[in-house]
């Protein structure tokens, strides 16, 4: 059936095609989940959306869904993980349409999981992919201009979010972040009884850098290490926690996760131990060790938001940092603000591609690099060598000053390729170049 409606497709003229695009959409989703009979009705699943947190969030719920001993599937930016495999997601899609998602959530039912979390997307509810995965716990994060170009409008975007609700079976629970400003519209939308804020104020009082006392035999490992021996202190339902996960806004993913397996019915004391086990999430500030004396982390940060939050995760460093900004051809007004925020938290700035698909990425750079006015930033095109440069920076700065320094590399996270133009696609890893030009650095 999908080859057909791929063959009508190609014959039909685009213009006449863009106009009928909602019912080709939505036809192969109806037909995906008729193939596979529907099977969101034979799982316990929970959406999370939002434009910054989602798969952190995703990852944070699955942990802690584990640790209560429950089975479960996971389809996210990241991965998607069914039971105990897991396979990295290199469709460039969070959501991949087609009959994926159907077919995703009928494996997992074949395969005895109980439970699936799916990161919903504004792309991928445009194209109906979300249609059929009926939510028993909806996860809001936050809401801030993004895919702009794509949507048409912030409004557009924001009522793509909204159809998220729209997926609550009756009985159904909906979690949202009441610190976001438009945290009464999801709740306003969302047609159940059961609906549950969270906000930071909940976590708090919150302790950066706490000395903590560890368990006899315990390993000791810290946050970030920013500083020795240190890790955050944070509460929940006036139980202590002390996360591996850096930063605030890993301080509200947690929340988000808590505060939805809490509504299911999930002790603190799981959740505790879930989260203080959570060491990392790949491409979310992941740390690169190689037994250099300096932090190297990989971060997915592709909003102004994300990266300030990012920088603001480690004020006592010196933070050498490798940006670009993430997909040519839309949000492109982020772009000056990205170098400012950078020029603001970074002691060095590295400009290089990333993602340009049909724009040129020298004219994406150069509109980052004109909106600095207080600092300079070196420009690398290759991405690669960008990435070497920062690591040598950051290997004489340790031998040379008594601060410490920190490598940030972001807009990509675990993303698998450099998207460039006509539809190119360059295998790619930030995480695996990080490492290979770190082991060259420290041989010589």
């Amino acid at each position: 059936m999908e080859k057909i409606l791929q063959i009508i497709k190609r014959a039909v003229p685009q213009k006449i095609f863009r106009a009928v695009q909602p019912i080709y959409h939505y036809l192969l989703a109806i037909i995906g989940a008729a193939v596979y009979r529907f099977p969101a009705r034979k799982l316990f699943v929970i959406g999370v959306t939002g434009t910054k947190g989602k798969s952190s969030t995703t990852e944070i719920i699955n942990a802690i869904l584990e640790q209560a001993g429950h089975k479960t599937a996971v389809c996210n930016t990241i991965r998607f993980k069914i039971g105990g495999e897991s396979v990295p997601n290199k469709f460039k899609m969070s959501m991949p349409g087609r009959f994926f998602i159907q077919n995703f959530l009928y494996r997992a039912v074949k395969s005895g999981c109980t439970h699936a979390v799916v990161e919903i997307t504004s792309e991928g509810v445009r194209q109906f992919r979300h249609k059929f995965v009926w939510l028993n716990v909806f996860v809001f994060t936050n809401l801030a201009p993004e895919h702009i170009e794509s949507h048409g409008s912030y409004e557009k975007y924001k009522e793509a979010k909204l159809k998220v609700v729209d997926l609550l079976r009756k009985n159904g629970v909906a979690i949202v972040n009441a610190d976001d400003d438009e945290s009464e519209a999801f709740l306003n939308r969302a047609r159940v009884d059961k609906k549950i804020k969270y906000s930071l104020s909940d976590a708090k009082p919150i302790v950066y850098g706490h000395e903590t006392k560890f368990k006899e035999g315990a390993q000791k490992e810290t946050l970030a290490e920013t500083q020795a021996g240190a890790r955050t202190e944070m509460r929940f339902k006036r139980t202590i926690l002390y996360p591996k996960l850096v930063g605030e806004f890993n301080i509200y993913n947690i929340l988000a996760a808590a505060t939805a397996a809490d509504a299911m019915g999930i002790g603190v004391e799981i959740i505790k131990e879930a989260v203080e086990n959570l060491a990392e999430i790949p491409g979310r500030v992941q740390r690169v060790r190689s037994g250099q004396n300096f932090d190297v982390i990989i971060d997915y940060a592709h909003t102004a938001e994300s990266l300030e939050e990012l920088y603001k995760a480690f004020p006592e460093k010196d933070k050498i940092c490798v940006l670009g900004n993430t997909g040519g051809g839309r949000d492109k007004w982020k772009r000056p603000i990205m170098a400012k925020i950078a020029e603001k938290y970074c002691s060095e700035i590295i400009l290089t591609n990333e993602d340009p698909y049909d724009e040129d990425p020298e004219q994406i750079v150069e509109e980052m690099r004109s909106a600095l006015t207080k600092k300079s930033a070196k420009v690398i095109m290759d991405r690669r060598e960008a990435i070497s440069e920062a690591l040598k920076l950051a290997q004489k700065a340790s031998a040379t000053s008594s601060r410490s320094s920190v490598v940030l590399i972001t807009g990509k996270g675990t993303d698998p390729y450099l998207m460039e133009k006509n539809g190119k696609k360059t295998p790619w890893s930030d995480y695996a170049v990080a490492e290979e030009e770190l082991k060259k650095i420290l041989r010589k």
